[in-house]
């Protein structure tokens, strides 16, 4: 029974957590309406808000940084795992988890001063930073993941005269799509949500702009940088509306994700 209340306390908490962001956001939902999601306009005077442009910032620079990440991510633990003889691996593993504890201040200080430079304040520059700060985390799962696939796979797929990438391809990559699915949602997670270090290097512009060069916002961002600003009842509404949107776009993506392992790798997954 006291598991069972363990385990239960969690989704009371989302549930919690998403009643108390619906209720702040009331105002702003009554106000605007399903607007709010596609309007461009943010005008604290005129009370006037949209989430747009946040939200279209927010998606590109973590897709960015998603294909970024993604492959030097699983590049990394397959060499760790699968590929390397040698004891420097073990080092190099450390030293990657070691990045993920890097206070993302940190991260945000050396995109000013190297990335900056070089790219400018701008989407790309936002992109690259998060793929740094979410490559720890990919590359560590994605390694063990590697690992805790059964030896006996790719020593069946040797004897059968596979060679070696393809017993890699077919006898560990194939059972750890799973695994591999869930490294990147926990990376895109935090991409999502990243706050200071992208505040600090993606421009803060409230616009919409095909070009990755072009500065822009994101919903964490703006909410740490007028958080604190809101004057009104309304702003302050808008402002929780936008982290509510975060909330939900971040439960929709690992619902789609979620729903994409089970359709590929359906029930006899082993990893």
């Amino acid at each position: 029974m006291i598991t069972f209340l363990f385990a239960l306390s969690i989704p009371l908490l989302l549930l919690l957590l998403v009643i108390v962001l619906v209720s702040q956001a009331m105002p702003s939902i009554d106000r605007f309406g399903a607007g709010f999601i596609f309007s461009s306009s943010w005008d604290p005077v005129k009370e006037t808000f949209g989430a747009l442009p946040y939200i279209y910032g927010t998606l590109v620079s973590s897709l960015i940084a998603l294909v970024i990440a993604v492959p030097l991510g699983l590049g990394a633990a397959l060499y760790l795992a699968e590929v390397s003889r040698s004891k420097l691996k073990e080092y190099l593993a450390v030293m990657i988890e070691l990045l993920a504890a890097i206070p993302s201040i940190i991260f945000g200080l050396w995109g000013i001063f190297v990335l900056g430079p070089i790219f400018g304040l701008n989407m790309l520059t936002a992109g690259i930073l998060l793929s740094i700060m979410i490559l720890p985390t990919i590359a560590a799962i994605s390694r063990e993941v590697f690992r805790s696939v059964p030896n006996i796979l790719k020593e069946s797929s040797m004897a059968l005269g596979a060679t070696r990438w393809e017993t890699i391809k077919l006898a560990v990559f194939g059972p750890a799509r799973s695994g591999i699915m869930g490294a990147i949602i926990l990376g895109l997670g935090r991409a999502l949500g990243e706050t200071m270090a992208v505040t600090m290097v993606i421009g803060n512009r409230p616009e919409i702009s095909a070009s990755i060069f072009a500065p822009a916002y994101t919903l964490a961002a703006v909410i740490a940088n007028e958080f604190a600003e809101a004057s009104s009842g309304v702003y302050l509404s808008a402002l929780v509306e936008l982290g509510l949107i975060l909330l939900l776009v971040t439960l929709i993506i690992n619902g789609l994700a979620r729903l994409l392992i089970w359709k590929t790798v359906g029930k006899n997954n082993i990893v």
